[in-house]
């Protein structure tokens, strides 16, 4: 009798978690529908907003084009939907913090909410990183590397296409310092074996860099560069989130440091 009390109440439980995971994913997806209702009679502005660093540095009577015929209507669209669903990144954040928040320590709950809040600055500062700093290095060099007689005239599907993938890029490597503090808090690692492994950092940061940016040397630096300040970045700060384990891990290793020297 006791046992199938337990496992009614373990199966209520696992239910009222689903209901609860249905209703905040319900609650994103109608957060991103709203933002998107409210800037979709914007779309061709926020579009040409997009394009701005990249109309500055074509030649004279140059333009972007569009090669498919629904490309007019559903690029815009699409990036409205993009823009909609990246404004959203803080609300989506919260749902998921309070639906984890519950089965979580006093001390780790304390934890993950900075995390959280900085992993979202933190991603909107690489976008706007991008923007405002790569787009206009990029094209300038792009544009006037084209070969003569070449006319630049780049479809807006290819360069939405284009500018995401460096958005995405920029905003999950600027994530570099959040990622360095969580190894160190779960101790995985601490800061100082990270400080120790700094060169083999910057080769993967290279390797890295080179896979999410495009094949050329330029933006893979660009990119590459500032990981690594990050990198240094989340080294220093993880100092402040150290766990018991890490320090009882550095305690035991010192010794083995001091007798290599």
């Amino acid at each position: 009798m006791t046992q199938k009390k337990t496992n009614t109440v373990e199966e209520s439980s696992f239910i009222s978690h689903l209901i609860e995971l249905r209703d905040r994913l319900l609650r994103s997806i109608l957060a991103i529908l709203l933002i998107f209702l409210s800037l979709v009679a914007f779309a061709k502005e926020i579009y040409n907003y997009l394009a701005g660093p990249l109309l500055a540095h074509l030649p004279a009577n140059s333009t972007m084009i569009a090669i498919d015929v629904a490309s007019p209507f559903f690029t815009p669209f699409k990036l409205t939907i993009i823009l909609a669903t990246f404004l959203a990144i803080p609300f989506i954040l919260y749902q998921f913090w309070a639906f984890v928040a519950p089965g979580l320590y006093k001390k780790e709950r304390r934890l993950v909410l900075p995390l959280l809040v900085a992993s979202s600055l933190l991603f909107y500062l690489g976008i706007a990183f991008a923007y405002f700093v790569i787009f206009p290095i990029v094209f300038g060099f792009l544009t006037a590397a084209a070969p003569e007689g070449v006319a630049v005239m780049t479809d807006i599907a290819k360069y939405l296409d284009f500018v995401l993938a460096l958005f995405f890029a920029f905003g999950v490597s600027f994530e570099v310092p959040i990622l360095t503090i969580v190894m160190v808090w779960t101790g995985m690692t601490t800061p100082a074996e990270l400080a120790e492994k700094r060169p083999y950092v910057v080769v993967l940061i290279f390797i890295i860099a080179m896979f999410l940016t495009p094949p050329d040397a330029i933006s893979q630096t660009l990119l590459a560069v500032p990981m690594c300040i990050l990198f240094e970045l989340g080294i220093f700060f993880s100092r402040f989130f150290i766990s018991k384990e890490s320090a009882d891990l550095a305690e035991e290793k010192e010794p083995h440091r001091l007798e290599k020297k």
